[in-house]
């Protein structure tokens, strides 16, 4: 049974990464573009769905890990001349390292008090990078003329789609080991987990730096695939707005949901811009998500499933 399993699911991942492949050669490159920013969106949902999704920890400040990403990798390629294949790992270990120090004062606190801490680092994040060593992060107008790693909509799409299949890969891999069982177990009864013998700080500790790593490793390649990155841009309550709501949508706590989500939601914006160029689409996306999770709490991935038994049976 259990391998049967294995090859379905490898059946599944394999048909996966075909359409991607084959993407470039079943759309616009218009379409295209749209996608390289979906796949994005999509990695830094997976991030958040890693914490968030699975744990019960509520973060409202994702932006805050890719934002240290992308302003690391800018300014050491940009301001020092550190080459890209270096300055990206090393923006992934800066993140993770910050982050740390950072959340882990926070990680005995839990509920809407854990959200309001993660929303105040995203805040005081934007704050400092436009008042601390502007020569550095460029201040308030941001940083242009980054060095860009792909040229092209084809490039770009199957860098950020490569990137995007391993992220998720990675993290579906993860939660299916008993340490994944253990971090689920964080989101059901944390006191039980406690009361077993494991350590649920070390734990969630571990979670927040792997979600650390994933978002600044998307945010080191996203202002890389830009060539320019602004606090603004990156700092903006509609961003988190837009992760939270593709990783609900896709179904949160399935990593894999959210990424597809994260493609729902993106072209959803798109079709709606010649109607509503702006915020009002917000509110368009924001109650299809409403009720699509008052509907099916496990969005999307749950309805694909209900129709993959159905078809099976």
């Amino acid at each position: 049974m259990t391998s049967n399993l294995n090859l379905r699911h490898a059946i599944y991942w394999a048909l996966f990464a075909g359409l991607l492949f084959a993407m470039p050669y079943l759309v616009s490159k218009g379409d295209l573009r749209t996608m390289i920013f979906a796949l994005y969106v999509g990695i830094f949902a997976m991030s958040w769905d890693f914490l968030s999704g699975r744990t019960g920890y509520i973060s409202f400040g994702h932006p805050f890990l890719i934002g240290i990403g992308a302003y690391a990798t800018a300014i050491l390629s940009y301001r020092f001349d550190v080459p890209v294949m270096f300055s990206i790992p090393l923006a992934v270990i800066i993140t993770m390292v910050a982050s740390t120090m950072f959340i882990l004062p926070a990680l005995r606190i839990k509920g809407s008090y854990f959200a309001l801490v993660t929303l105040a680092f995203m805040e005081l994040m934007y704050q400092l990078v436009q008042v601390i060593r502007p020569d550095l992060t460029g201040g308030t107008r941001g940083i242009s003329g980054v060095e860009t790693i792909t040229r092209g909509a084809v490039n770009g799409f199957y860098l950020a789609a490569f990137l995007a299949f391993c992220v998720a890969l990675f993290l579906w891999l993860l939660t299916r080991t008993r340490l994944g069982a253990a971090q689920s177990a964080i989101g059901m009864d944390e006191e039980a987990l406690k009361g077993s013998g494991i350590n649920a700080t070390k734990l969630k500790l571990f979670t927040f730096v792997v979600s650390a790593a994933v978002a600044g490793l998307g945010g080191a390649f996203y202002v890389h695939y830009l060539g320019s990155i602004a606090p603004r841009a990156i700092f903006d309550i509609n961003f988190v707005f837009t992760i939270i709501v593709a990783a609900l949508l896709g179904g949160a706590g399935t990593i894999t949901g959210p990424l597809f989500g994260a493609f729902f939601l993106t072209f959803l914006l798109e079709y709606l811009r010649p109607w509503l160029p702006g915020a009002e689409r917000y509110l368009i996306y924001g109650g299809v998500a409403l009720v699509l999770y008052m509907y099916q709490p496990k969005g999307m991935y749950a309805i694909a499933a209900k129709l993959r038994a159905g078809v099976m049976k």
